[in-house]
């Protein structure tokens, strides 16, 4: 997955996902939404089409693609909406979203359009796993973070009270637009959210690719539109490479879990609404797996300093200080890591470092090695 990131990425790129007959491509470039309607076609020609979309996104971006879809012949059904935030992927909203789709009276034949960030992807493509025994679905990512990560994969699913994407399906889309203009009507923190998961991809196993970030991260965040596309591309292609090895994360895709274990467990000790963005947990998480891994004494930590020192250059936070509080215990939030998914005979799986670029799985962690960890996170200052 060693990919050399360039400056003068052409107007429009296709990354393909090499997934034999369930392979797919992700378009990438200006204007894909209003343009949809014949890329959709292309793919799933004159089938029904419901879109699911959020309260937020809806009102930027729902009337060019139902426009563009109209005007290329294809049956559109009612949009269905829903409260834009983390708190909508729970049980009592896949249950609105499916009783909506089956009061459209959808069949086999009908493709669910994904428009929206990681959370609509997700709950959408569980709810297309889930109805009539499985829809083909289509996913439309407008933020950053969806575009290189969430939208390719074919992960699916929704919270439990118990732990994040807890509940879920591998169902791979039939196409991914991911559509750079989308990007330009989000908040700063949602894109340096997205960001914390482009920088994952230069720290897993392409240090080429994270000195480019150093030297251009701050344009990618600022909204150049030449380096953002060049940003998600080389993340789709890393993603995409690995999903095509492992698609059901049997070994290698567990390295794009990189800060997840940790992040997750902050995630739910904040609970879903708002207070912590994913990408922000995540940013924190990987700061910390690289500190627990200089404390086994795997990685040098002057690799660890460097990831910590450009996620802060951004603005991204790198502690867990700023989460609220007193209140927040190592012991809690290592309480929240044992109910990880990734979890296997009773021990929690991390994916460390031996240096940038260098990551690899490791089930072999000492629980003190982890409380201290986090117990320096809660106190704002490395391990």
């Amino acid at each position: 997955m060693s990919v050399a990131a360039s400056t003068s990425p052409a107007a429009r790129s296709i990354v393909p996902v090499a997934l034999g007959d369930r392979a797919y491509d992700i378009h990438i470039g200006a204007g894909l939404i209003a343009g949809a309607g014949p890329l959709i076609q292309a793919v799933v020609p004159g089938r029904p089409l419901v879109v699911l979309t959020d309260s937020n996104v809806a009102d930027r971006h729902l009337a060019p693609l139902m426009a563009s879809l109209a005007a290329s012949g294809a049956k559109v059904l009612e949009p269905i909406i829903v409260p834009a935030g983390e708190a909508s992927k729970d049980m009592e909203r896949l249950g609105e979203v499916m009783d909506a789709l089956l009061a459209r009276g959808i069949e086999r034949k009908t493709v669910l359009v994904a428009l929206g960030g990681g959370v609509v992807g997700d709950l959408g493509g569980f709810a297309a796993a889930i109805a009539l025994r499985g829809l083909d679905f289509i996913q439309v990512p407008t933020t950053l973070l969806s575009q290189v990560d969430s939208s390719v994969g074919g992960k699916t699913g929704i919270n439990s009270r118990h732990g994040k994407n807890l509940i879920g399906a591998f169902h791979q889309p039939r196409l991914v637009l991911a559509d750079t203009v989308s990007l330009d009507t989000l908040p700063r923190r949602e894109v340096l959210a997205g960001y914390a998961e482009v920088v994952k991809y230069g720290l897993i196993d392409n240090p080429g690719f994270f000195t480019w970030l150093e030297a251009n991260g701050q344009g990618v965040v600022d909204g150049d539109p030449a380096l953002r596309a060049e940003a998600i591309r080389v993340s789709c292609l890393a993603k995409a490479g690995i999903v095509a090895q492992d698609e059901k994360e049997g070994g290698l895709r567990e390295l794009l879990n990189l800060g997840h274990t940790f992040g997750h467990a902050l995630e739910a000790e904040a609970g879903y609404g708002g207070e912590l963005l994913h990408g922000e947990a995540v940013s924190i998480g990987m700061v910390m797996a690289f500190d627990l891994s200089v404390r086994m004494g795997l990685c040098p930590a002057a690799d660890a300093a460097r990831a910590r020192a450009h996620l802060a250059a951004v603005g991204l936070p790198v502690d867990a200080r700023h989460l609220g509080g007193g209140t927040w215990t190592a012991e809690t939030l290592a309480a929240h890591m044992a109910k990880d998914k990734k979890v296997k005979d009773g021990r929690v799986t991390f994916i460390l470092a031996r240096g940038i670029g260098q990551s690899f799985r490791c089930a072999d962690v000492r629980l003190d090695d982890v409380r201290d960890v986090l117990a320096a996170s809660l106190a704002g200052h490395a391990s």
